[in-house]
């Protein structure tokens, strides 16, 4: 993926935000024992910092456990919409490779879904600086569990139809975790939590067209594309319920 198409694909979510925060799967409690149990701290009371925050799925949910969580959102359309539906939490703009946080402020730095859209050359320097010593960085990305037949079959014909596949976005995810830092200065701690969800034909649609490479290649291609998944659907799951199961992927490296 070249650099400028990646830019492309990065700010493509700002048009379709609403879309986005009503469609996409929100992460399982488990998820946020998993990063506690990791960091060595409870997420109640700590400083936290939610980066990539788009519009607020995972920075409601570390709220919701008592963090006091501030989130930076590079996107206008994302912070929109954050704003709109988390009024009480504050956003900042910026993003990873240059944070606008203070040095040593923060007891857990949090990317879900954003970190492979940060340089993690730039992005974890400033992740040490602004991490207090023993502070926590938790990456983590929801993928899709393909060793579910019908999951792995969807993402074949996705593949196939855009020559590349939605969690391919997710570079850092279900990879090596020396692509997570090239750097070498993170010693990650790894856990995979696997969970689903039972939505509506059409939900589900919602989310897979909401991701970038639907996004970035047009609303023809995209709509042909999932009115033929539609029928593909309806056949597998004619109750129109569809049971999407995911393995979210964690990552979690303390500052030493």
């Amino acid at each position: 993926m070249t650099a400028s198409f990646h830019a492309t694909r990065a700010h493509s979510f700002n048009a379709a935000a609403a879309q986005y925060a009503a469609n996409r799967p929100s992460y399982p409690p488990a998820l946020f024992h998993a990063v506690e149990e990791l960091a060595g701290r409870p997420l109640a009371g700590a400083r936290v910092a939610d980066i990539g925050a788009g519009t607020g799925i995972a920075t409601a949910l570390l709220d919701a456990r008592g963090a006091d969580v501030i989130a930076v959102e590079p996107g206008d359309g994302m912070a929109a919409q954050f704003r709109h539906s988390h009024p009480d939490i504050p956003i900042l703009k910026g993003n990873g490779n240059t944070l606008p946080l203070a040095t040593d402020s923060l007891d857990f730095l949090t990317y879900a879904q954003a970190w492979h859209w940060t340089d993690p050359t730039l992005a974890v320097p400033e992740a040490l600086r602004v991490l207090r010593p023993g502070g926590a960085l938790a990456l983590w990305w929801n993928t899709d569990a393909l060793d579910v037949p019908w999951i792995a079959e969807a993402a074949d014909r996705i593949g196939r139809h855009f020559g590349t596949a939605p969690t391919e976005e997710k570079k850092g995810a279900a990879a090596p975790t020396q692509a997570a830092d090239p750097t070498g200065r993170l010693d990650f701690a790894r856990r995979q939590v696997r969970w689903s969800r039972r939505i509506p034909v059409d939900t589900h649609l919602a989310n897979i067209g909401s991701h970038s490479i639907f996004l970035v290649h047009g609303e023809e291609s995209s709509a042909a594309f999932l009115a033929e998944e539609r029928q593909h659907l309806m056949r597998t799951f004619p109750d129109g319920i569809v049971e999407e199961v995911y393995d979210v992927d964690l990552l979690v490296a303390i500052n030493t």
